[in-house]
C-alpha cells in the first residue's frame, strides 16, 4: 500500500474518532447553522493569503535571479495550494509548481529554491505567531510570566542552533532571497498569517462562536501547526482532535472547538478550489492554440 493511501486512510480514521468523540448531532447541528456571511469573509481573507504569498514567491523568485511576471506568480501559486489542500502529503501542489516553474526559471534548482525558501518563510512566521501568541497568554496568567519569558529564550536558543546546523549553502542562499527584500518579506509574511488567523476566526464566528484577541492569538496559531505534520491529508483529523484539546484551555467547549475547525478546513477548500479559475483559463489558451495551429 502507497504512502499516499495510507495517509488518506490515516485521515478519515483520524477525522472520524475525533467527531465521534466531539458527538456527530451536536456538530452537525452546529455546522447546519453555518452563517453565511461569515463564511464569505473567511473564503475572502483566504484568497487573499493566496494572492499575498504569490507575491511573496515572486519577490523570492526575483532576488534569486529569476523574474516572473505576476500574473503567472498568481496562477502558479494558485493551483499549487489547489494541490495541496486536495492531494494527499500536503506538499504535491509545491511539487507542481517547481516542475512547470523549472522552465520559466532556469532549471529544476533554481525553480525549487524558490518554492522551498517561500515555504519556509511562512512556516516561521506561523510558528512565531504561535509562539507569541502562546506567550502573551501564559503571561496574562498569574505567575506565568516567567514561563514566557523561559519559553521565549528556549525558542530563540533552538532558533540559533537550528541555523547553525542548517548548511552554509542553503544559509547563503536564504540570505540572497530574503535579505536585498526583508521588509517587503517581513510584511507579507506578516499580512498572510493575519489572513489566515482571520479566516480561521471568521470561520469560528460562522459556527456562533465569539473569540476575543487573546484567544484568538494563542488557539488559532497553534491548531495550524498541526496542518504542518504530514500525516493526514491537509491536516485534517490532527487539526481538529488539537482544537478539541488546546481551545478549553481558552474558554471554548471541545464540540465547538471541533466545529470551528472542520468550518475553516471546509472553507479553505473553497478558497482552494478558486485555484480552477487560473487553470480553466490555461487550458481553454492552449485550446485555442491547438486550433490556431491546425
Amino acid at each position: 500500500m502507497t504512502a499516499r493511501a495510507l495517509r488518506a486512510i490515516a485521515t478519515l480514521a483520524v477525522l472520524s474518532g475525533v467527531i465521534w468523540l466531539a458527538g456527530p448531532a451536536d456538530l452537525a447541528a452546529r455546522l447546519a447553522t453555518l452563517h453565511a456571511g461569515w463564511v464569505a469573509l473567511a473564503i475572502a481573507a483566504l484568497v487573499l493569503q493566496i494572492w499575498l504569498s504569490a507575491l511573496r514567491w515572486q519577490i523570492t523568485a526575483r532576488a534569486l535571479g529569476t523574474p516572473v511576471s505576476t500574473g503567472w506568480a498568481l496562477g502558479e501559486y494558485h493551483m499549487s495550494v489547489l494541490g495541496n489542500t486536495l492531494l494527499p502529503g500536503g506538499v504535491l501542489g509545491d511539487l507542481g509548481r517547481t516542475a512547470r516553474a523549472r522552465g520559466a526559471m532556469g532549471g529544476w534548482r533554481p525553480a525549487a529554491a524558490s518554492v522551498v525558501i517561500e515555504r519556509i518563510a511562512g512556516q516561521i512566521a506561523l510558528a512565531a505567531a504561535a509562539l507569541a501568541g502562546l506567550a502573551w497568554w501564559l503571561a496574562t496568567r498569574q505567575a506565568a510570566w516567567a514561563i514566557a519569558l523561559a519559553l521565549l529564550a528556549g525558542a530563540a536558543l533552538l532558533a540559533l542552533a537550528l541555523v547553525r546546523l542548517t548548511p552554509a549553502r542553503w544559509r547563503a542562499l536564504a540570505w540572497r532571497a530574503w535579505g536585498p527584500k526583508l521588509r517587503a518579506q517581513i510584511g507579507l509574511s506578516t499580512a498572510i498569517v493575519a489572513c489566515n488567523l482571520f479566516g480561521f476566526w471568521a470561520a469560528a464566528c460562522a459556527v456562533g462562536l465569539s473569540m476575543g484577541a487573546a484567544q484568538t492569538l494563542f488557539v488559532i496559531p497553534l491548531t495550524l501547526l498541526s496542518m504542518l505534520v504530514p500525516l493526514t491529508v491537509n491536516g485534517w483529523g490532527l487539526r481538529e482532535g488539537l482544537a478539541a484539546g488546546l481551545w478549553p484551555m481558552a474558554g471554548t467547549a471541545p464540540t465547538d472547538a471541533v466545529a470551528a475547525s472542520i468550518a475553516f478546513g471546509l472553507v479553505a477548500i473553497a478558497a482552494a478550489l478558486t485555484g480552477l479559475v487560473p487553470l480553466a483559463a490555461r487550458m481553454l489558451a492552449a485550446r485555442r492554440s491547438r486550433m490556431r495551429a491546425l
